[in-house]
Formats: structure tokens, C-alpha cells, sequence
């Protein structure tokens, strides 16, 4: 006879072992009663939630795994689309649930204009007769009087938080001017991201005609060396060059050593130029998105895509990197079984030079100290206070955790140390961890590119963040997150000024090498439109500002 599910059930408890039976009881006696809950709709992992029933302990006073999310949180406001295979990307719908901070919500507009760019992408992309079309003409050296496709490619290189950042900005020229966007495949991009478009991908296919990787400044098609030369002018309708038709392509430098005549990428006569030329293929480093904000044709259009100018790199962002299920692996299995029980998640990246800096280590002390980002320490002459063995009715010292992120541990052990070793002014507690420290950074090593990647996302999960200036590494984590970090002076270092950190003007990050003039008059970029500054950490660059907060 079959027996019931609590026979079953009472047959398998009498093979537990004594010691799993102490476990079980031990557990019971000391944890409060919870109540778990699975459910979830689109891409959701099977959700823990935690709930307390003792008495006097507060719902917003308890530890939870995840954060409770809608369905429309998990797809960011209308930034992603369903339909996507769940299992072939973990991150895209799951990431909401680890996040703190749920985000800014997108506009309407820029909503409408992804998923117009989405249509444009399955269209022309790889594998289309139109991309076929396409790459005949590139390969005939001209491009057509009226493309059906026109194309920019973004080309990888340098580190990885250079690497996203470029390509966000690509991808925000590629929407603006109706192109598709395509990103080369080299530098593990394939590897860390999963395709951000539904029914089609955004790498350049193998066998592509030309190899742009060697391109640079004596490149013959490169836009500014064409423009310099007289070889191409904005003195006709439709753009001119000395034979008469226009280049199969275009290579944008935007390096740190781009000429004058590179620049011009930003003004308006030359946007028209270039939007005759099919293929555009883009070298950068930077983030190039406050220097489209000067060009007149695009900002009524990007008014209406970002009415919060400070949250371009948020949203696209967002919408384009989503680790792949190696990475997200190490993301979560690190948030859960470090951060996921703290009240509160306080994350501090550190760049470094050849050596351990004594003088960054009390920059950062200060910093989290005078900030109230952490609690002060006690002094050696203290004495340690009477630690309560219960909580008090309603709460009490909530409990903290520090994600520190650096090449190296020093920093991470000092701090660590100093929080063990002498009891905090307000008897918080406070944990530090830190996932990885590999001593150099490591070009084309793909298990140290895995960890940068997620390193840099756990950093976005945190409820307050520290950075270090002029840190592409760190520009990438505040923009996913939603936040204005507390920036680090680097310029601070053996100095003897007390202040050694401020809050950033945007969570926007800083374009380090932008036009330093307006194209029609010589006019300081940094005042021709109200919301693109000069930024702090980078006196020469150009930020995206949110004018409400200035």
C-alpha cells in the first residue's frame, strides 16, 4: 500500500542523525519563527522572503535576503522586454531582487525609442539579408547614396570599466542616429555580458572585412585626418569629398591623443557629414555622452529621452550589461553569503598605484568616519563597553557590512583590523569583506575580468558607496546603482588638507578628454549648456548634471 505524504515524511525524520536532530532543535530554540515564501514570475529565482513574528521587531527592522520586487521593478521600469530565454541569462530579470536600491524609472520616451532600436537591430543586424546587403558594400569601398543600414561599431579596448562606459556612449550616438549598434567581440566581451537585444546579437560576426583593432592615428579613413586633409567637407548638402563619393566607412579616433580636427565629431555641420557614411567605427575609452549633449541636433531629442540628465548611463546601463550566468554565479553566491544579512551595505573601492599608500588608508578612515558613512572607534584608552546580549525593544544597533573592492588586501586588512580590535562609539556592529585581491591588474585574463565585472556589480548592490576619483571602475558601479558616491581625492594623497572625500555632483560618469570649446564660438564646454559641468575629480572633463540639484 502507498503510503501518505506524512508517513513518508515521518519515515525520512527517523534517519536523520542525532547530531542533524541537535542542529534542527538548536536552530528552533534560537531562531525567531519564519515564514518562507517561494513565488515569481518572469525571471524571478525562487524568492526567499523572510519574515520575523517576534513581537516588537519591525518589518523594516529585520534582515531579508532579497528585496521584495513587482513585476514591473524586474524589468526596470520598461527598459527590458520579456520574452527573453531565462536560462541563457540569469541576470536579466534577477537582478532587481538583489538590488537595495530600486533605481530611477525611465522615461516613456526612451522606453519607445529602445524598443524602435530593438526593431531596427533584429532588421539590419547579423544574419539579415540587410547586414549581407551592407557588408558587400563595405567591401566595394563606397557608401550607397541612400543605405538601407547604416552601422556603428564600437571597438574594444583598454580596461573593463573603460570598455563600458565606451560602449554605453556608442550605443546612446547609435540610438540618436538611427544606426545599428554592433560591439567587437575581443576583450571577453562576448563572455562578460549576455546580448542585450532580444532575437538577435550585437557582436560583430567573425569574418567582418576590415580589422579595425590596428586601426589609429595614421589610419588613411580616419574622420579627422579625411576632415584635416580636405579629403571630406561639410560644405555641401550632403557632404563632399575630392572624388566625389563618400568613404565605405568612417574611423572615429576619440583616444586620449585625438587632434583638434577629431573633435569635430561633436559639431553639428560634421554630424551631418557623417550621417551619409554607412559604416562608422568607433575607437574610444571614455565616456563620450556629455559631448553629444553639445551637439544642437540631438538635445531636443535627448530632453525628451532624459528628462533627469544625470541618469543617462543609469538607464543605459541597466539596459545593456547584464553579466552572464558565470558571472552572475560569483555575484550571488558572494552577496548572499556575505552581504545579504546586514541592514546595511556600505561599499568602498580603492584604486592603487605600485605600493600601499599609508595616506589612502587614513583618507578612507576619515572619510567613512566624518561622513557617518561608518561609526567612529573607540580610542585605545577607552574602555570597552557592557555588550547587550539582548536587543532592545524595537531594534537597536543595526548590524553593517563593507564590501571593499582594491588590487590589493592591505587596505582591506587595516580596516578590518581596526574594527576588531577597538569597539565602535555607538556599538554597531560592522563586518568587512572583500572578494578578491589580485595584486596587478591582469589585461586578457578572463577569470580576472570575471571578478572585475563582479566586483564592480556587487559594488551597485550597496546602500552607500565610496569611490576613488578618476576610476572608470568605479564610475560603472555608481551609475548602475542610482547613486552620487563619496568621492576620494586622488589629488589628496600626501597632502595636508582635512577633507578627504566629497559627495559627487552626479552618478554620471566624468568624460575625461571632451571638446574643451564650443564648435560655433570659443566658449568653455563646460558653460554652454546648464547641465554638463566640469567634474570635480577631473577638472578639464565634462559630467552630466541634474540642474535641479545645482
Amino acid at each position: 500500500m502507498t503510503m501518505t505524504k506524512t508517513t513518508q515524511l515521518a519515515a525520512r525524520c527517523k534517519r536523520w542523525t542525532p547530531a542533524v536532530n541537535a542542529v534542527l532543535v538548536a536552530f528552533v530554540l534560537v531562531v525567531p519563527t519564519v515564514v518562507i515564501l517561494f513565488g515569481g514570475r518572469i525571471g524571478e529565482q525562487p524568492a526567499v522572503w523572510i519574515k520575523t513574528a517576534v513581537a516588537g521587531i519591525r518589518r523594516d527592522d529585520a534582515s531579508f535576503l532579497h528585496r521584495e520586487t513587482t513585476h514591473d521593478e524586474r524589468l526596470l521600469g520598461g527598459l527590458l522586454v520579456e520574452g527573453f530565454d531565462q536560462e541563457s541569462c540569469h541576470s536579466r530579470y534577477q537582478s532587481a531582487v538583489y538590488r537595495r536600491n530600486p533605481g530611477r524609472k525611465p522615461s516613456q520616451y526612451l522606453v519607445s525609442k529602445l524598443r524602435s532600436h530593438e526593431a531596427l537591430q533584429r532588421r539590419c543586424g547579423p544574419g539579415t539579408a540587410a547586414y549581407a546587403n551592407a557588408l558587400e558594400q563595405l567591401k566595394a569601398g563606397k557608401s550607397p547614396a541612400s543605405p538601407e543600414c547604416r552601422y556603428v561599431v564600437s571597438i574594444s579596448y583598454r580596461g573593463l570599466g573603460n570598455r563600458i562606459i565606451a560602449a554605453a556612449s556608442a550605443f546612446l550616438y547609435a540610438v540618436l542616429t538611427d544606426r545599428v549598434f554592433l560591439v567587437d567581440p575581443s576583450n571577453s566581451m562576448d563572455e562578460l555580458f549576455c546580448e542585450p537585444f532580444p532575437n538577435t546579437s550585437w557582436l560583430v560576426p567573425p569574418g567582418f572585412p576590415i580589422w579595425y583593432q590596428g586601426f589609429y592615428l595614421s589610419t588613411p579613413e580616419r574622420y579627422g585626418k579625411m576632415r584635416e586633409d580636405g579629403v571630406l567637407r561639410t560644405d555641401a548638402t550632403n557632404g563632399s569629398t575630392a572624388s566625389g563619393e563618400l568613404p565605405a566607412f568612417a574611423y572615429i579616433h576619440l583616444d586620449h591623443n585625438q587632434t583638434a580636427h577629431d573633435k569635430l565629431f561633436f559639431c553639428d555641420d560634421d554630424q551631418r557629414l557623417l550621417s551619409n557614411i554607412q559604416w562608422l567605427l568607433i575607437r574610444t575609452d571614455g565616456y563620450i555622452a556629455p559631448g553629444l549633449f553639445l551637439v544642437e541636433a540631438f538635445q531636443e531629442e535627448l530632453q525628451m529621452m532624459f528628462p533627469e540628465r544625470d541618469a543617462v548611463f543609469h538607464h543605459l546601463g541597466r539596459y545593456l550589461f547584464h553579466p552572464t550566468n558565470r558571472v552572475w554565479g560569483l555575484i550571488t553566491r558572494y552577496y548572499d553569503a556575505h552581504l545579504a544579512w546586514a541592514q546595511r551595505v556600505v561599499g568602498i573601492q580603492v584604486r592603487v598605484g605600485w605600493s600601499e599608500s599609508p595616506e589612502t588608508l587614513k583618507q578612507i578612515k576619515t572619510c567613512t568616519q566624518n561622513e557617518g558613512l561608518l561609526p567612529a572607534v573607540l580610542g585605545e584608552e577607552d574602555e570597552e563597553p557592557l555588550v547587550k546580549t539582548t536587543a532592545p525593544r524595537g531594534g537597536g544597533a543595526k548590524p553593517t557590512a563593507v564590501l571593499m573592492t582594491s588590487l590589493r588586501a592591505w587596505y582591506y586588512d587595516s580596516m578590518k583590523g581596526m574594527y576588531w580590535e577597538r569597539a565602535t562609539a555607538n556599538g554597531e556592529v560592522v563586518v568587512f569583506d572583500q572578494p578578491s585581491h589580485e595584486e596587478v591588474q591582469r589585461y586578457g585574463v578572463k577569470s580576472h575580468e570575471h571578478k572585475a565585472w563582479a566586483e564592480m556589480y556587487l559594488l551597485s548592490m550597496t546602500d552607500t558607496l565610496v569611490t576613488s576619483g578618476e576610476s572608470t571602475f568605479g564610475y560603472v558601479a555608481q551609475g548602475l546603482a542610482g547613486m552620487r558616491p563619496w568621492v576620494l581625492d586622488m589629488g589628496m594623497v600626501n597632502s595636508t588638507v582635512g577633507w578627504p572625500c566629497s559627495r559627487d555632483m552626479s552618478m554620471e560618469p566624468c568624460y575625461h578628454v571632451p571638446p574643451p570649446y564650443g564648435c560655433k564660438r570659443r566658449e568653455d564646454a563646460g558653460k554652454i549648456v546648464p547641465h554638463v559641468r566640469h567634474c570635480k575629480d577631473w577638472p578639464t572633463g565634462l559630467k552630466l548634471v541634474d540642474t535641479k540639484d545645482w
